[in-house]
């Protein structure tokens, strides 16, 4: 699971750049950035879920 999150960060930091370096995507900068603090929101939240949830 980690593994994907770290790859969807890395997508999401990389659209940020390339929209910041064109001005014209500068629309695909800031889909980049939503899309990365979300799925670190989505990463910390599963990942404390996780560790709360009792053993079986």
């Amino acid at each position: 699971m980690w593994t994907v999150l770290i790859i969807l960060l890395v997508v999401w930091a990389v659209l940020s750049v390339v929209g910041f370096a064109i001005k014209g995507l500068l629309w695909l900068a800031v889909i980049g950035i939503i899309l990365f603090i979300g799925t670190l929101i989505f990463g910390f939240v599963r990942n404390r879920a996780r560790r709360q949830r009792p053993p079986q």
